[in-house]
């Protein structure tokens, strides 16, 4: 609660006697709301100086706390925090309720910010290891509930809790621009790309709303920050990376030859364009059949199964099953199977047989090549990435390999998507099948959407009439 119904009386000067000599105090006192306070001072100038500050307050119309008396960007001086503990506390109350990957994006970019809000360099630990102590330690409640840091990271963990500025000191636009800069950049000092500055951006912004929660700024720091993040123009898919389906097919016949136990795995992204983490969370229940060879199948996908690293989830494990993208928990989703994916799937199922759980692509063990059914431990994104790597090595030309043509999986998943939409199939539909938003689909695949150019132009000419021929007789 705050009040302008504010007084300020003169300086009471006390005198006491101690070891026989007179010593004298200065207190000043005011009244805020009816409520009376005080405070004591050593000398007259100290006490008038304070006094000074309550009657400007006053005279310009500044609020008071009710509580504490006193002007309220004194008040909330005098209950500031520091950066460090705010991060600590904004970590905490964020976490209950966030997925692991969400965590360790918020470990990052608040990491990256505490860099940037260091209130002084002096007897700083080198820059790695205060960067490894912040994203690892500091941001990890479970590593912090779990006990001190360990010996390599104690002393940096003890610096950064004593050399940060305090929270009211980002009430300033300067040190909000400087963050926002920052995070923009790469660790080497080059732009990040748009989707990490603004997924960046809003973190940062969620800590400093949490800070108007609790009462340290009277409004939003960003606010008095004009600050463009960078457009999105990366978001579109570089038409160079999306393999024709020549190129994917060969692609395919190389991870069959290389790591042939993937390839039904790589299937589900091209045919049926699946993320890599819904195709690892594919159940044998959740592939229907076709009724008849050559026909068309169906995968009714609940989920996607996510690696995450220790520590970042509610487990020991290093996986995390969640529910589909942007959707509810129990929302189903039901992708078409084309014939050539079920005549993949049903090799691969009759060769490599589900794990325990269900799960059709899972780690497999085996004396002598011989591959056996797993308790269901889902495929690594190292064992995704090498196996792929052999199949653009083995089957892409040296021009194709240096190119940035299908350099990750998931553009096996732009593949699928870019065909379906050239073929003339409706947004609303392969928005529908992607898991996408038909918004996010235009952005992402505009280029696509009308088919290829040639096409285009071709439909273009038909509904354009011939002109009347010239008559050269009567030039």
């Amino acid at each position: 609660m705050s009040s302008y119904d504010v007084r300020v009386y003169k300086i009471e000067e006390r005198k006491s006697k101690r070891a026989g000599k007179p010593t004298f105090t200065y207190r000043v006192r005011w009244q805020v709301a009816g409520e009376r306070f005080g405070d004591s001072f050593k000398t007259n100038a100290l006490a008038e100086s304070f006094r000074a500050k309550l009657i400007t307050a006053q005279r310009e119309g500044v609020a008071f706390d009710e509580r504490c008396g006193l002007p309220e960007p004194m008040a909330r001086a005098l209950n500031t925090r520091s950066w460090y503990e705010h991060v600590v506390a904004f970590v905490d109350l964020k976490w209950p309720r966030a997925s692991a990957n969400h965590r360790k994006g918020i470990a990052e970019t608040l990491a990256g910010a505490t860099m940037l809000l260091l209130s002084s360099t002096r007897g700083m630990p080198p820059e790695a290891t205060l960067r490894k102590a912040l994203r690892t330690y500091v941001c990890n409640k479970n590593r912090r509930d779990a006990g001190p840091p360990p010996p390599d990271l104690a002393p940096a963990v003890a610096w950064v809790a004593e050399n940060t500025v305090n929270l009211t000191d980002l009430a300033g636009a300067p040190l909000v621009r400087k963050v926002l800069d920052g995070l923009a950049l790469t660790l080497d000092g080059r732009a990040a790309a748009a989707s990490t500055v603004h997924r960046k951006r809003a973190v940062f912004s969620g800590a400093l709303r949490y800070g108007v929660e609790l009462g340290h700024f009277t409004g939003h720091p960003m606010d008095n920050v004009k600050w463009s993040a960078p457009t999105a123009e990366d978001e579109e898919i570089d038409r160079r990376a999306v393999a024709n389906q020549q190129q994917a097919r060969r692609l395919l016949v190389g991870v069959r030859q290389t790591t042939p136990e993937l390839e039904a795995f790589f299937g589900t992204l091209y045919f049926a364009g699946l993320r890599p983490e819904e195709a690892l969370h594919l159940t044998n229940d959740e592939y229907e059949r076709p009724t008849r060879k050559g026909e068309w199948g169906w995968l009714h996908l609940t989920g996607a199964t996510v690696e995450i690293g220790n520590s970042w989830g509610d487990t020991d494990d290093t996986t995390e099953d969640r529910g589909l993208k942007h959707r509810s928990r129990k929302a189903v989703r039901d992708v078409p199977a084309s014939p050539p994916l079920c005549a993949l799937l049903d090799r691969h199922i009759k060769k490599w047989p589900p794990g325990t759980n269900g799960r059709l692509f899972v780690t497999r063990r085996g004396p002598g090549g011989m591959y056996v059914p797993t308790a269901g431990r889902p495929v690594t994104r190292n064992a995704i990435s090498t196996a792929w790597r052999k199949a653009r090595k083995a089957t892409l030309t040296p021009a194709e390999y240096r190119s940035p043509l299908a350099t990750v999986p998931y553009q096996l998943r732009h593949a699928c998507l870019s065909l379906w939409l050239s073929m003339g199939i409706s947004p609303a539909l392969v928005a529908r099948w992607a898991g996408h938003g038909i918004k996010v689909l235009l952005a992402v695949y505009a280029s696509w959407i009308f088919g290829e150019e040639r096409a285009a132009m071709d439909r273009i000419a038909e509904r354009y009439e011939e002109l009347p021929e010239v008559d050269e007789s009567t030039e």
